[in-house]
This record gives C-alpha cells, structure tokens and sequence, in this order.
C-alpha cells in the first residue's frame, strides 16, 4: 500500500495569499448531516468510480430540472446531489464524454493526472468561505480541483499559488503536494469541490499543527511551514 508523504521537516509554502488579512479561521470538512451553519466545508457525497483506464480524466458538471431526471441520466461514475439551489450530475469519465439529453452541461473541468489501472473514489464538497477563511494545510491521495460559483480562492503550493474565481481559471492540484486555500477578495467564496483519490490511499492528510519559522525574501515573502507528523483521514 503506498501512502501519502509525512508531513515530518519542513516544506516551504508561499505567503501571499492570506497576508492582507488580520484574522484567520482554519476551516475542517464535516458531513453535511453536521452542518449547522451556511458557512463551512460539507462533504455531500462519496462516489466509487473504480478504476481509471487513462492517465487523465474529466469531471463533468450538468444540471438537470429533478433529481429524477439526473438519476435516469446518471452513469457508473456519476452522482446526483441537489446543492446550492440545483440538481447536479457529477461524472468522472474520459475526454469527450456526453450525459444523456435532457440536462444542462455547465462545465467540465481536466485534464485530472490519474494512475492508469488504480481504482479511485469520489469526494463532493460543498465549500462556502468568507473571505479570510482557510483550510488547514493537507494533501490528498489524488487530484483535487473545485468550480467557483462565487468569490475567489487561493490556493498555495510549494511550487507557487493559484487564484480560483467564477467564470475563470480552473484550479486542478495533482495529488501528494501540501497546500493551503484562503479566501480571498470581497465576496463569499461558494463553490464544489472534488477530490479523486486513490481508493489504496487516505483521502487526505493533514497537518496537527503549522509552526511558521524563518522568512526570507526571493521574490515574494515566503516561510518555512513546519508540520507535525499529520493524520490520515478517509472522511
């Protein structure tokens, strides 16, 4: 069984995305049986997809007028939830793929970098951030990439960040770097997130605790993050 990376040493992580922001809220995925809040990470479904017969996949978006409609629509690799006020098919299939008449494509987001021959498994979020907001520093057993609805995020990996905002730039994380999300700009950040991960894998790891310690200046601030040990977690 092959595992994520130990979040043990330290791992430069740029510092541009949330310093113009007094405050921060760490912010964990519940279930959404959980939720109590509007604001806040839900994790609304988990799909099997099993395994992928290419090195790169596609996550497609279509809306249908009733759960109905999307179930009769809904392949092997796809899933039907209602959020934020539709009825969503979501699929992972190969390039060019098509869902039945009827529905509403609304985007399609790749190419995802997948292990050709690996089963793999879906996580759905529901992700509604003011701005400031962030996620704990993680990685994940496989890619991870969301649709912007609203607002803005940012995203940073030790290879540089990537903003994410409605009607733009799609942002796709290859599985096993660390990163860290913060809401940025001025308006609530809602969106859909998916992460494909390795079924053999934890679906995410996540750091215990950041201890930022030395900065230093190379083009941009950057720190050195230093994690504990972190944990895996197959919410």
């Amino acid at each position: 069984m092959r595992l994520l990376p130990s979040f043990g040493g330290s791992l430069m992580m740029l510092l541009l995305c949330g310093h113009a922001y007094a405050q921060h809220t760490n912010v964990g995925c519940k279930p959404v049986s959980e939720r109590t809040a509007d604001v806040g990470c839900w994790i609304i479904a988990n799909q099997p997809v099993g395994k992928m017969p290419n090195p790169q996949a596609f996550w497609y978006l279509d809306t249908y007028p009733t759960r109905t409609d999307g179930e009769a629509a809904r392949s092997s690799r796809g899933v039907v939830l209602e959020s934020f006020g539709k009825i969503w098919l979501l699929t992972i299939e190969d390039a060019g793929w098509k869902a039945p008449s009827g529905g509403t494509r609304i985007d399609q987001i790749g190419p995802l970098p997948v292990m050709a021959g690996e089963a793999y498994s879906a996580q759905y979020l529901e992700a509604v951030f003011t701005p400031g907001m962030t996620s704990l520093p993680h990685v994940h057993g496989g890619p991870e990439a969301w649709y912007t609805l609203t607002g803005e995020t940012c995203l940073e990996t030790p290879d540089g960040k990537q903003i994410g905002r409605a009607g733009g730039h799609h942002v796709i994380v290859p599985g096993g770097p660390p990163m860290h999300l913060t809401a940025t700009g001025t308006e609530k950040r809602t969106a859909l997130v998916l992460i494909l991960y390795e079924a053999s894998k934890p679906l995410s790891m996540i750091g215990r605790r950041r201890v930022c310690a030395r900065t230093r200046k190379r083009h941009a601030i950057m720190s050195a993050a230093c994690f504990s040990e972190g944990q895996g977690s197959r919410r």
